[in-house]
């Protein structure tokens, strides 16, 4: 099968879940990579303070527009291996738009100096956006680093009738799952 041929199709892998709705894969679709999810930040210094401190990500890119009033900030959960031998410069924001699961944030100027200003989190309505999601090694141990860290629970994995799953919010209210992954079967 030839990729330049715009009919071709790769078959979805025997392994995989089939539901109603999925096609086999478009080869005009080999290489592509699913970079990034963007959420609105009020304040970036909280935000990235969050996402560095509580939850171990590392800031890759900074974009900045003052003329359009923007700033776009991306992170990503690394490995110890990754972090070590990071790229530096050009390299590294290359680096940072060739990788999977990285998480924008996009600070709007003057949004940290208004009091009563919020951007909807997606689980009320209109609901939308829900949750983006992290896994750990130890459910057990990471609600207790975020404990220590005042973090705000959602759900904490004793409540409700999905046990093993924590909800918890970052500084705008934004719904992070944490998952165990060998306790999700």
């Amino acid at each position: 099968m030839s990729t330049n041929d715009n009919n071709a199709t790769i078959a979805q892998p025997a392994s995989s879940i089939s539901a109603d709705g999925v096609q086999s894969i478009s080869a005009q679709t080999t290489g592509f990579t699913f970079n990034h999810t963007m959420l609105r930040v009020k304040d970036p210094v909280k935000s990235l303070a969050f996402y560095t401190g509580v939850l171990g990500m590392t800031l890759l890119a900074v974009k900045k527009f003052p003329d359009m009033e923007f700033d776009l900030y991306f992170l990503a959960k690394l490995t110890e291996s990754e972090r070590d031998n990071l790229p530096a410069g050009d390299d590294l924001e290359i680096f940072a738009f060739r990788q999977r699961g990285i998480l924008e944030l996009t600070h709007n100027y003057g949004t940290e100096t208004k009091a009563d200003f919020s951007y909807h989190d997606g689980n009320q309505d209109p609901q939308g956006f829900g949750h983006i999601c992290f896994n750990v090694p130890n459910l057990d141990e990471a609600i207790a680093w975020f404990d220590k860290n005042d973090v705000e629970f959602k759900k904490r994995p004793e409540d409700g009738s999905m046990k093993n799953i924590a909800f918890i919010k970052d500084v705008d209210g934004y719904w992070i799952e944490i998952v165990q992954a060998d306790l999700m079967s």
